[in-house]
């Protein structure tokens, strides 16, 4: 019937006004911004790098491999890779953004740089509330503004933060077992090393002291 689709959408309207009188599950409207709804896990706004531990310089996951940035559509995305490296939050020396700026005035929240990056280090953030006088500094978000805790992003994406957490346990465990591994494989090859000494050290014929008789 002609019309049908109207008709269905204007009952449904009709239902949620009136019914939003005796049933609060029909009150669809929120009062924002005082009321806010909180915001589904699947929720992708804008970018946020991720860092381990206290410190977000020390413990920033980002190692400056520039994947994020060329592979940007908009191309929003500008890093500087540092000359240097320096210990991470686990203690392994990487490199580091020296720069790492996000224009989300032209972001377009594709989340291809999430899905690029091997480190884990950038994710999709839920927040919106990014309206700013300043449009020019204001929306170029340097990688202090950009800098979120794991606890945060944990507390955001639990699902796919626990998954990824889990996977990074997972990557750690092998490496302290392979350091370990190493490291018991040296220490045994000196101890063998040092008794081999010891061994020769006491075949050894001893010297005759001066005016010794020979």
């Amino acid at each position: 019937m002609v019309g049908e689709g109207i008709l269905k959408g204007l009952t449904e309207t009709a239902r949620n006004f009136f019914g939003s009188y005796v049933s609060k599950d029909r009150l669809t409207t929120v009062q924002y911004p005082e009321q806010r709804e909180p915001q589904i896990e699947a929720t992708r706004d804008f970018p946020f790098l991720v860092y381990d531990g206290a410190d977000w310089q020390q413990g920033m996951r980002c190692v400056a491999c520039q994947i994020c940035e060329k592979e940007c559509p908009p191309k929003c995305i500008f890093i500087e890779k540092s000359k240097d490296k320096k210990p991470d939050a686990f203690g392994k020396s990487q490199f580091y953004p020296a720069t790492f700026n996000i224009d989300i005035s032209v972001c377009m929240s594709c989340q291809i740089c999430v899905e690029v990056c091997p480190f884990d280090a950038i994710k999709m953030d839920v927040d919106y509330h990014l309206s700013t006088e300043n449009r020019f500094g204001g929306l170029l978000l340097n990688k202090q503004r950009l800098s979120k805790s794991n606890e945060y992003y944990d507390a955001i994406h639990p699902t796919e933060a626990a998954a990824v957490d889990a996977q990074r346990a997972e990557e750690q465990a092998k490496l302290d077992a392979k350091a370990k591994a190493a490291a018991d494989a040296k220490a045994a090859a000196e101890a063998k090393a040092a008794a081999a000494d010891a061994s020769l050290g006491q075949k050894a014929p001893a010297q005759p002291a001066a005016g010794d008789p020979q």
